[in-house]
């Protein structure tokens, strides 16, 4: 999976493309940062995008990062609404969930490289 372009600012109206390869194929999905989360402290950093109409999907996904100092914590949160959009996505409904499943699995393990580094 890549993200164009690579340093998109993290701010509302920000567009990017995701591009992803899954079952021998490649398919390019447009979204849009809907929102910054709002966060009560200095604690957490969040946003949620929008799909656009050239996605698979029709939804919306948040992804949020969240410390807490006190338990020595820190944790990762996504939460996705989605329903299919495009044919292939609507044809293959179990494979659509499978992938989505995969993207939270590969969401999770790119966070802790980028931890790590």
């Amino acid at each position: 999976m890549e993200l164009f372009p690579t340093h998109a600012p993290v701010e509302t109206g920000t567009v990017v493309a995701v591009l992803v390869h899954h079952l021998g194929f490649w398919s390019l999905n447009g979204c849009r940062i809907s929102y910054l989360l709002d966060n009560d402290s200095d604690q957490a950093f969040g946003f949620a995008y929008g799909t656009l109409t050239n996605h698979a999907e029709s939804g919306e996904e948040i992804f949020e990062v969240r410390c807490n100092a006190t338990k020595q914590e820190v944790t990762y949160r996504i939460r996705a609404v989605s329903k299919p959009r495009a044919a292939f996505a609507v044809a293959g409904y179990p494979v659509t969930r499978l992938l989505q499943s995969r993207f939270r699995r590969d969401s999770i393990v790119a966070m802790k490289r980028a931890v790590a580094d």
